[in-house]
C-alpha cells in the first residue's frame, strides 16, 4: 500500500513535466512561425518583438490569383499604392503610339487598376523629348513628349527616373523629361531629389536609385553613402518611405546578392517598402525586418516581344494601414503588339505568380 501511495506524487510530477515541455514546445513553434515567410525557405531576419510593424504575410496571400476586374476598394484608414514594372514609351512602343496618333494606347487595357489606388508609381525607362526621332531599333532611347498623355490617362502620380536609360540624351534630356512631367502634375524622384506626396493625413516619401551602367548627371546613383544621407534626411518628414531601385541581372528569376544588399541596407536606414525593376523578368520577394522587398515587377509597357518571360510582368498593389504595410497583391500582365499590356487570364496569371513564388522560396536570410 505504501509503495502504491508513493507512486501517485511521482506520476503527478511526470505529468506536469510532460505538459510543461509540450507547452514550451508549442510556444517555440508559434514564435518560429512568426519568423518564417513560408514552410519552404524565406526567413524573416528579426525577432518580432524588436519591431512594431508586424505583419504575418503568407505565400498564399501574396501569390494568390486576384481578379483584375475586382478593383481594390478604398477604405478610411487605408492607403493604396499601385506600382508597375518598367515603362518604355520609346523604340517600337513610341513608333506604335506615333503611328496610331494615340499616346494612351499602351495603358488602355490596364487603366482601371492603375487608377484604383491613392498613388500610382512607375519606372520611366526613357527620356521624353519634344523632338524624339521615331525608330524601331537601337539602345539609345527617347519617347515623344506626348507620351505623357498616357501617364496622365493611367493616373500615374509619381515617376522614378533612376535607371540606365534616363541619361541617354545627357543632362539636357533629363531636364526636359522632368519639365514635361512636372508641367503635367506628375512628381519625380530618382533625379537626385526626393518626392513627398500626401494622401489624406499621411505623407509618402519616394526615392529612386540606379545601380546599372555608370553614374550619370541628373540621375540618382546607388551609392551607399548618398543613400544613407538621403534616407535619413527624408525619414523624419514622412509617414511611409518607399525606395525604388533599378538593379540586378537581366533575364533571370533570382535576385543577386547585390540586390539583396541594397534592399536590406535601405530598410536598415529607414525605408518601409522596396520596389525593384530592370531584370525584365519577374522576380521574388523577401521579408526583411518585417518590411517587404519586391525584387522585380518585370516589364509593363515594353517592346521585348521575343520571349514569353519578357512579355510578362505584374502590377503590385500595396496597402498600408495607419502604421505599416498590411497587404500586397500582384496582378500579372502579358504584353501584346509590342506595346500594350493586358491582364493575364487566371491560368496564365497563376503560372507567373508561381514563378515569383519559386524565386521567393530560394531567398534565405540568416539572423
Amino acid at each position: 500500500m505504501k509503495k502504491g501511495f508513493l507512486l501517485i506524487p511521482v506520476l503527478l510530477v511526470v505529468i506536469i513535466v510532460i505538459y510543461s515541455a509540450n507547452f514550451f514546445k508549442s510556444q517555440l513553434l508559434q514564435e518560429r512561425q512568426l519568423n518564417i515567410f513560408s514552410p519552404a525557405k524565406i526567413v524573416v531576419t528579426s525577432k518580432p518583438q524588436d519591431y512594431q510593424n508586424i505583419k504575418d504575410f503568407t505565400p498564399e496571400e501574396i501569390f494568390s490569383y486576384q481578379d483584375p476586374q475586382v478593383l481594390p476598394q478604398k477604405e478610411e484608414g487605408k492607403y493604396i499604392l499601385v506600382a508597375t514594372g518598367d515603362v518604355l514609351p520609346a523604340r517600337t512602343v513610341n513608333y506604335k503610339m506615333v503611328s496610331k496618333n494615340n499616346f494612351t494606347f499602351p495603358f488602355e487595357k490596364t487603366v482601371g487598376l492603375l487608377k484604383s489606388g491613392d498613388l500610382t508609381f512607375t519606372n520611366l525607362e526613357t527620356p521624353l523629348l519634344k523632338d524624339c526621332p521615331t525608330t524601331q531599333e537601337g539602345m539609345i532611347f527617347c519617347g515623344d513628349g506626348r507620351s505623357v498623355e498616357g501617364l496622365i490617362f493611367s493616373g500615374v502620380d509619381i515617376v522614378n527616373l533612376a535607371n540606365n536609360h534616363t541619361g541617354n540624351h545627357r543632362l539636357e534630356g533629363v531636364k526636359e523629361t522632368q519639365e514635361i512631367l512636372q508641367k503635367n502634375s506628375i512628381s519625380v524622384t530618382g533625379n537626385n531629389s526626393p518626392a513627398i506626396l500626401t494622401v489624406n493625413d499621411k505623407k509618402f516619401g519616394f526615392l529612386g536609385y540606379n545601380d546599372i551602367g555608370a553614374e550619370e548627371q541628373g540621375v540618382s546613383w546607388a551609392d551607399m553613402g548618398i543613400m544613407e544621407k538621403e534616407i535619413k534626411q527624408l525619414r523624419p518628414k514622412v509617414d511611409f518611405l518607399i525606395v525604388q531601385f533599378h538593379w540586378g541581372v537581366e533575364y533571370v528569376y533570382d535576385p543577386s546578392d547585390r540586390q539583396r544588399e541594397l534592399g536590406q541596407k535601405a530598410i536598415d536606414l529607414g525605408a518601409d517598402l522596396i520596389i525593384g525593376n530592370h531584370p525584365h523578368w519577374v522576380q521574388g520577394v523577401e521579408i526583411y525586418k518585417d518590411k517587404l522587398i519586391t525584387y522585380a515587377h518585370g516589364n509593363f509597357v515594353f517592346d521585348q516581344m521575343w520571349s514569353r518571360e519578357t512579355r510578362e510582368g505584374v502590377v503590385g498593389v500595396y496597402t498600408f494601414n495607419d502604421k505599416y504595410l498590411e497587404s500586397v497583391r500582384f496582378y500579372p500582365v502579358i504584353i501584346e503588339d509590342y506595346a500594350q499590356p493586358r491582364f493575364a487570364d487566371e491560368k496564365e496569371a497563376k503560372k507567373i505568380l508561381e514563378k515569383m513564388r519559386e524565386s521567393s522560396e530560394k531567398i534565405i536570410t540568416y539572423d
